[in-house]
């Protein structure tokens, strides 16, 4: 096998072990381009068919290609779509941006430093506060009618307790301290130094009740490996992706105030690949454009349940 086959079995074998050993399952599904191909893995480690929800926490920020691309698959590969908001702080208004323009209003505008705390605060509520609703059952879901092509509230409101991600080590420096098979407590909550070992292929999968675990099949893929195999498997992804005709793209996917393109004219996968095997990115952190990362930013956010 050459090394995508590798990454691939080693990913489907993970897939499988997690479906076998957690019974309430689901997988998050950010609509960017891991994510998906880690859909893509799904279908395949068990015949063209998801046999656990798929999770994705809309912000209301999403840039709208993203949710069109999310129901358009969706409903082409007829999954259990389920999708979990933060309701109440979008209606009280107390996110990143409903922040910035009322201080605009008032005249008052927010420093960097204060900007940089309200769009983490913002990430908080409507990224890691919502999931933890979500995976809990004790927030609303909607689930896609697949034969109106609408969301209805979802009667199910079983608690998941094994939660597939699509985690990179390499992305980001926080996650490259997770592992295959990793737990939180019951709040969702992440102690990076109480992770258990993972030598030779041999993974910890029982875990005392009450325990939820978060499984990352794409733990060793990099970034190059995602492209390159989204490139040999004709994978279907977000045009925001590449250029469109005004020199930038977008490198990584997330709310629309709180991200921002990089300069680069690839128009498809074969330029990304050629850019990202050049170097010209090597000193540009994939993440760079998700600004409210900031220090430490994204992993406090992992720590209180965020992916």
């Amino acid at each position: 096998m050459d090394h995508l086959e590798k990454l691939e079995a080693q990913s489907v074998y993970i897939l499988r072990e997690a479906y076998k050993h957690f019974d309430s399952l689901c997988m998050l599904w950010s609509i960017g381009k891991d994510s998906t191909v880690l859909l893509w893995l799904a279908r395949k480690a068990f015949f063209g068919h998801v046999p656990f929800p798929l999770v994705h926490i809309d912000t209301s920020y999403k840039l709208p290609e993203m949710i069109q691309y999310r129901d358009r698959l969706a409903l082409e590969y007829g999954l259990y779509m389920v999708v979990g908001q933060d309701e109440a702080t979008l209606a009280a208004k107390d996110t990143f941006p409903d922040k910035l323009a009322a201080a605009a209003a008032a005249g008052t505008p927010l420093t960097l430093q204060e900007q940089a705390q309200a769009r983490v605060d913002c990430c908080g509520k409507l990224k890691a506060g919502a999931l933890k609703a979500t995976l809990a059952g004790t927030g609303k879901r909607r689930r896609l009618n697949l034969q109106s092509g609408t969301y209805e509230d979802d009667p199910n409101t079983t608690p998941f307790t094994g939660v597939i991600v699509g985690a990179r080590a390499d992305e980001e420096g926080s996650r490259s301290k997770e592992r295959y098979f990793s737990p939180r407590d019951k709040n969702n909550q992440w102690d990076v130094g109480d992770q258990p070992p993972e030598f030779w292929n041999q993974f910890k999968t029982d875990f005392a009740p009450g325990t939820h675990v978060r499984v990352h099949p794409l733990l060793d893929w990099t970034e190059l490996n995602i492209w390159e195999y989204i490139q040999r498997e004709a994978i279907p992804t977000v045009s925001l992706y590449y250029d469109q005709g005004d020199g930038t793209r977008y490198r990584s996917l997330g709310c629309g105030p709180c991200q921002k393109p990089i300069h680069s004219t690839s128009k498809n996968v074969a330029d990304i690949i050629a850019e990202l095997t050049s170097g010209s990115l090597r000193d540009v952190a994939e993440r760079s454009g998700r600004m409210q990362d900031g220090k430490h930013g994204l992993e406090e956010l992992r720590r209180q349940g965020y992916m």
